[in-house]
């Protein structure tokens, strides 16, 4: 699988923009913050930690048109039911979110080309913005989520309970 930056810049199709608007809001604001909680809520420093107390956060992801409402609670982001106002929106496309994950894209450069846009309490936004760029976070390696990979990790334990591909004689059976 090709990293990322070796594609051109794209915008998903306005039709499954369209289609993906129309699913709950909630589901993904809690895989969001299971993610934000594996990665970041144990790095988070506490003065950051208490700039953010029960601030209401939003992420959106322009052309999928999808919204992700979410708050830190002390401890750990808890997701929240869509909102109509918030503390902090952070809005690009799923490119510009990608690329930032796998640390290809800076969020300076993508703010000033307006790519990467904040609305509402600015000041919390740089905040988050300057402790994010002071933790060790994991880059975002798409290889480790192909499919073989995911089974790979797996381990023989799991395939031998029914999970991932059967094996036989050397054969896969799958």
């Amino acid at each position: 699988m090709k990293p990322l930056s070796s594609f051109p810049p794209f915008a998903l199709p306005p039709a499954l923009g369209s289609l993906l608007e129309r699913l709950p809001a909630y589901p993904g604001s809690v895989l969001l913050v299971s993610a934000l909680n594996l990665g970041l809520a144990h790095q988070l420093p506490a003065d950051v930690g208490h700039l953010l107390l029960h601030k209401k956060l939003r992420i959106h992801v322009r052309d999928a048109r999808l919204t992700f409402d979410f708050a830190w609670t002390g401890q750990r982001f808890a997701a929240c039911p869509r909102q109509q106002a918030t503390d902090l929106a952070i809005s690009a496309s799923a490119h510009d979110f990608m690329r930032l994950a796998q640390r290809q894209e800076d969020p300076d450069t993508l703010f000033f080309s307006r790519r990467l846009a904040m609305e509402g309490d600015t000041e919390l936004g740089l905040v988050v913005k300057n402790a994010l760029d002071a933790l060790e976070l994991p880059v975002l390696d798409l290889q480790q989520w192909t499919p073989l990979q995911m089974l790979a990790r797996l381990g023989p334990r799991q395939r031998s309970a029914g999970v991932g591909p059967r094996q036989h004689a050397g054969k896969n059976h799958d």
